[in-house]
């Protein structure tokens, strides 16, 4: 078979597979609960869900490239979908069937112009690990090398001979499928899978180019100089181009191994925290963050001392936040840290998750209400809940939830697949790991260092307003002024009217501008003195009720 027949064939069993479920999934998921038959797809959810991934896994083996990151995503997701499809595609983390090192000797020596026995001190045909788009060799560095760099273990990525076509073809079929998808008006109107796929495409391009990951792992080491809790490895730049990467070897214990942690002396549910902790500095402090913190690409290395550090490799797929997006991100951090729904719903709008014209009152009534019966629980307490409690939450939100005006914007991709992937990994390792515990100290630690910069912020608006206020008789006083002297004609019922509404609309300012003083600083000392944080919050609702309902009488 050509290369040309080949990638049309393999264009076309993704296409057939997307066609055949996507039609299945409208079928009983969403014809036949409009028909009033919906417990008849309720009792076969659970054998169709295992049949599509397993199928989905099959494929994935076979066909390699983009559809095994794909499944690798999913198998992460034990936070989210059902343990039928996490159980059955966790095999793709370590399953990635190798090419053989014939083909491998080729592709390395072609890109590096030389045998790779006079690079090489030795090299390990077999290879440590097979990945989607390349595989990875243990080797020893030539002495000359070795004595250069200071290093002598190595690890060489080496690609997978053709990738760059897969990944193309693996591309035009995920837009063919992103067009079906898209005719669906609920998805349509929510997001621009397009502009999605554009994003992922781009980081696929990226990831497939060895150069720009060394440079990666080199600045996100630099991130890290000073933090003992993260290690990177070298980079050995004499022996690295676009499709051959060397590194340093540094191989530990797979993060999401249990057992192995145990033996160690390292405690996993410390390891889900310190791990949640270093992804959070990625996002909110660094703002550069790794884009696919899967279980093959973190390693524990134990240290002296019962001791350990997080190793991270594999830097193809990172993401950068803006200073935008990432002041924007921390809103949504501190309004979940304080089951703040109506905050939470700010927060989305301005990272872009909620268009600008949504009318949220319903949505913060809903997020009020999941804060109030599921905040603070973990992934295992909420395994334990009774299903109709989700049934009768989802009966009597799900409507204002499915008309909200959402949308995915394209820079939060990454953020969402890292924040998915870390949430998968904490909850494999600690099965009762609490986001929200991992949430409030970090949040505490951003209200600490935004309390100064929210004050000022807010006592720089006060004072706009107020000077405004200040302002306000001496203007109505001068217009009155010109009025008696007759040098305007005026409906003078009309300008008291007026006047009246000016005046009412300052006092209700002035009112607002004490609400949110008050507010700001009881949320402010909420975390160290929750008394009297509680106290300031209740009394901000006397200002609130004279900021929206004062001064609504009319002159007579």
């Amino acid at each position: 078979m050509t290369d040309a027949a080949g990638t049309s064939a393999r264009y076309r069993r993704i296409l057939r597979f997307a066609a055949r479920y996507l039609v299945e999934v409208w079928w009983f998921e969403v014809l036949l609960p409009r028909l009033g038959l919906g417990r008849v797809s309720e009792r076969s959810r659970t054998r169709r869900t295992r049949r599509i991934a397993e199928r989905f896994r099959a494929l994935a083996l076979d066909l390699g490239g983009l559809m095994i990151k794909v499944g690798q995503f999913m198998s992460s997701r034990l936070d989210v979908l059902p343990p039928e499809i996490t159980a059955e595609l966790e095999g793709l983390q370590d399953e990635v069937p190798p090419v053989p090192f014939e083909l491998i000797r080729a592709r390395a020596e072609a890109e590096l112009g030389a045998p790779l026995s006079s690079v090489f001190a030795e090299f390990d045909p077999v290879p440590v690990a097979a990945a989607s788009l390349g595989q990875a060799h243990r080797a020893r560095l030539a002495a000359q090398d070795a004595a250069d760099t200071g290093l002598d273990a190595v690890v060489v990525k080496v690609q997978r001979p053709g990738i760059e076509r897969i990944v193309e073809v693996d591309l035009a079929a995920l837009d063919k499928v992103a067009d079906w998808v898209s005719r669906m008006g609920a998805i349509r109107k929510r997001v621009d899978l397009h502009a999605l796929l554009a994003e992922f495409a781009a980081t696929s391009r990226e990831e497939i180019d060895y150069l720009h990951e060394a440079q990666n792992a080199e600045r996100f080491a630099a991130d890290f100089a000073d933090d003992r809790r993260v290690a990177v490895p070298a980079v050995v730049w004499e022996r690295s181009t676009r499709r051959v990467l060397t590194l340093e070897d540094v191989t530990a214990i797979k993060i999401t191994d249990v057992d192995a942690l145990r033996a160690a002396g390292i405690a996993p549910d410390e390891v889900a925290q310190g791990f949640a902790a270093v992804m959070f500095d990625q996002l909110f402090e660094h703002g550069f963050f790794h884009g696919d913190p899967h279980p093959g690409n973190v390693f524990v290395t134990p240290l002296a001392g019962g001791q350990w550090r997080l190793t991270f490799v594999d830097f193809g797929m990172m993401g950068e936040v803006s200073d935008t997006l990432r002041r924007g991100l921390r809103k949504v951090l501190l309004a979940v840290a304080s089951r703040d729904g109506a905050g939470l719903v700010t927060a989305m709008r301005d990272v872009g998750v909620l268009l600008p014209s949504a009318d949220t009152v319903e949505l913060e009534r809903a997020m009020t209400a999941l804060f109030a019966r599921f905040g603070g629980m973990g992934f295992a307490q909420l395994r334990d809940v009774d299903p109709r409690e989700f049934r009768d939450f989802a009966g009597d939100f799900g409507e204002v939830v499915r008309t909200m005006p959402f949308q995915l914007p394209e820079s939060f991709l990454l953020v969402v697949r890292a924040m998915s992937l870390t949430s998968g990994v904490c909850s494999s390792l600690d099965p009762s790991f609490n986001v929200w515990d991992a949430v409030e100290p970090y949040a505490a630690k951003v209200l600490r260092e935004e309390g100064g910069n929210m004050a000022a912020d807010l006592a720089r608006q006060a004072m706009e307003t107020m000077a405004v206020a200040a302002r306000l008789p001496q203007r109505v006083d001068r217009l009155i002024t010109r009025f008696e002297e007759g040098r305007v004609s005026v409906d003078l019922g009309r300008l008291e009217r007026k006047i009246d509404a000016l005046e009412r609309l300052a006092h209700r300012v002035l009112g607002g501008v004490l609400f949110a003083g008050v507010l700001l600083g009881g949320v402010l000392l909420q975390l160290s003195l929750p008394t009297l944080g509680g106290v300031l919050m209740g009394l901000s609702v006397l200002p609130l009720g004279y900021a929206l309902w004062g001064g609504r009488r009319t002159r007579p």
